[in-house]
């Protein structure tokens, strides 16, 4: 469907997202590659046309969260190197096997029974170095010795997470150096004792702001890939990167209120004077946050910053355009993008909402279409 003809829709900028791309390709460490992370359709961008304009640059190591991501990108003809970052039942291993899925092996049970299936799998190994959520703990060397040692299981990479490297107080970069040592403690007794790692990757998106080039030779690239910081805490360093995401909506008609009157549920705006609503079709069951409008929400119309009044609707919100003229039916409104000379950020959405980008982003419903822009 094109925009022309949607109530409401998503566009990507697939030519910010190449150049995003760039930019963080450029701050990692020589011969480090970069991973894109395209989970939960891509942060709401779309896996596939983002994952095809990133192979047309020669990326070939994409990481999603789950079998059906994988299946989903592979059916629809995506090469190269697609990791699981999330757990998948044993029983689902001929899907793995058949598809050419890479599996993140979730604990030393998940590896065993991953091994019982019988069928050659490629896998990483996740090393809990202190996040506490999946992973091998980094030291326990028997258990990895044991997974290297299982029939069928073809290790390829090994990896671990950092929970904190988002923030830069004292502590949290101690927190963060502690498991960079123990990632790398553990590195090298793999290869003491002649246990290839293959691809090693700690490094996502805050840990590309905030961390110097690790020595990896991937890094898996997620948020920051689209252009947006997950919120406006302060990074390290900056990048020269530009939002890929725009979400825009159509104006349905415009209503004059007289003083006193109501609209919407509940009638939870009232005129205070002579106000003019616009309805722009687009509404909490598109993934919008249903408290945007008392949290200082707004959109775009003409170049014009508009506030959301009233309670959003399931598909359909209220706009105060009082005095801003030639507003009609069929008018597009900007709710995350550049109209004019205005922005509305992502980030300015999830502060606002008391949330963070990737999930303002990755919420975004599926019957908003994507329009793809170079």
């Amino acid at each position: 469907m094109t925009r022309e003809k949607s109530r409401a829709w998503r566009e990507t900028d697939l030519s910010a997202l190449a150049h995003n791309a760039r930019k963080i390709q450029s701050a990692l460490a020589p011969g480090c590659r970069l991973m894109a992370v395209v989970k939960a359709n891509a942060y709401g961008h779309g896996a596939l046309p983002v994952a095809r304009r990133l192979e047309t640059m020669g990326i070939n190591s994409f990481a999603v969260a789950c079998l059906e991501e994988g299946i989903a990108l592979r059916r629809s003809g995506i090469q190269g190197t697609i990791l699981i970052l999330g757990y998948t039942p044993p029983e689902l291993a001929p899907q793995l096997h058949r598809w050419k899925l890479t599996q993140t092996v979730a604990d030393a049970a998940h590896g065993q029974a991953l091994a019982g299936c019988q069928l050659p799998l490629s896998v990483h190994l996740a090393l809990d170095t202190g996040m506490h959520r999946l992973g091998i703990p980094a030291e326990d060397h028997n258990a990895l010795r044991r997974l290297y040692e299982l029939p069928g299981l073809h290790v390829e990479g090994v990896f671990s997470h950092l929970c904190v490297s988002d923030s830069l107080s004292p502590e949290d970069v101690a927190f963060t150096r502690l498991q960079l040592d123990r990632f790398y403690g553990t590195i090298q007794w793999l290869k003491a004792h002649r246990l290839e790692p293959g691809d090693t990757h700690i490094q996502a998106s805050y840990s590309i702001w905030n961390l110097p080039p690790q020595p990896c030779s991937l890094a898996r690239a997620g948020i920051a890939l689209y252009g947006v910081c997950s919120d406006d805490s302060p990074t390290a360093r900056t990048l020269d990167l530009k939002p890929v995401l725009s979400l825009r909506a159509r104006v349905t008609c415009v209503r004059t209120l007289a003083p006193g009157e109501g609209a919407g549920y509940g009638l939870a705006f009232r005129a205070d004077q002579p106000r003019q609503l616009a309805v722009v079709a687009i509404g909490y069951a598109d993934g919008l946050p249903r408290s945007l409008p008392q949290q200082g929400g707004e959109v775009l119309l003409h170049g014009m910053r508009c506030p959301m009044v009233g309670r959003m609707c399931m598909d359909q919100l209220l706009v105060d355009v009082t005095g801003l003229p030639c507003v009609t039916p069929g008018d597009t409104a900007t709710l995350i993008g550049a109209d004019g000379q205005q922005q509305i950020r992502a980030e300015d959405v999830a502060r606002q909402c008391g949330t963070i980008t990737n999930e303002i982003l990755s919420r975004l419903g599926a019957r908003l279409p994507i329009v793809t822009t170079e």
